[in-house]
């Protein structure tokens, strides 16, 4: 099986929290960090600027600057590669139902489901790399050949 590689752009405010998820994620998934933020003007700037270049977009709900909900509010229409994940420590029923509305695909709540989020990205590298295995044409991030990262444009 070829190796998969998932390019995540995190959104969280508390940098030591970011840093951890990042090099968590890093460290026992293929999950790479292409891109952090602390503040939805920052999310939305760089998801406008890359908007095929993420795989996974983790978001935190409250902000320094903004609020996670509003930009899954904003983010549109999406690839079917991308998933997004909202990570929270304010995580309710409402905000579960909101999070579904939206098409968000997977909700954990920071206090007690770090394990599940770990467990979501690596299955989502499973699958991409079983994708991989299926489809000669792929590239090595998985998507179609025909998409380019613009670092190989």
């Amino acid at each position: 099986m070829r190796a998969a590689e998932l390019h995540a752009y995190v959104l969280e405010d508390n940098p030591s929290l970011c840093e951890t998820l990042v090099s968590t994620l890093q460290e026992l998934t293929c999950v790479r960090a292409i891109g952090t933020g602390a503040t939805q003007a920052e999310a939305a700037r760089w998801l406008t600027l890359h908007p095929q270049d993420w795989d996974l977009l983790i978001v935190d709900l409250l902000l320094r600057g903004g609020s996670g909900m509003h930009l899954l509010e904003q983010l549109g229409a999406r690839r079917p590669w991308q998933k997004v994940i909202l990570f929270s420590n304010y995580v309710t029923a409402g905000v579960r139902k909101r999070c579904a509305q939206l098409g968000v695909d997977a909700v954990f709540d920071k206090s007690t489901e770090i394990d599940a989020l770990v467990d979501y990205c690596a299955r989502q590298c499973f699958l991409r790399a079983a994708s991989l295995a299926r489809r000669p044409d792929a590239a090595a991030d998985g998507t179609p050949a025909r998409r380019q990262h613009p670092a190989n444009a």
